[in-house]
């Protein structure tokens, strides 16, 4: 069996340049440092892809997110891959 891959969307990708740009406001030294500690909390999706909860926004078994710091990271299983659809701040509702 194919080891599952994860893909960044283009909406998520451009969603992490938004919160790195500002959070570059106020830390332009640290705003790097988050980004890529937000992209390796999905590492541990490749093995446990089921650990992110349902989103209630949704209620689908296969689109999920996980909680990092004040940012939700929406992905959706797919057979072959996990793919990042979204990079939102906690507070928002998605629709």
């Amino acid at each position: 069996m194919a080891k599952i891959e994860i893909v960044w969307s283009p909406k998520s990708l451009g969603n992490l340049e938004e919160i790195a740009e500002f959070i570059s406001l106020n830390s332009p030294l640290y705003a790097p440092i988050f980004v890529q500690k937000k992209v390796s909390s999905v590492e541990r999706l490749i093995d446990f892809p089921l650990s992110g909860r349902i989103v209630p926004e949704f209620n689908i078994e296969s689109i999920r997110e996980v909680i990092f710091h004040n940012y939700r990271i929406v992905y959706r299983i797919n057979i072959e891959q996990i793919e990042i659809v979204l990079v939102t701040h906690g507070s928002r509702i998605i629709n």
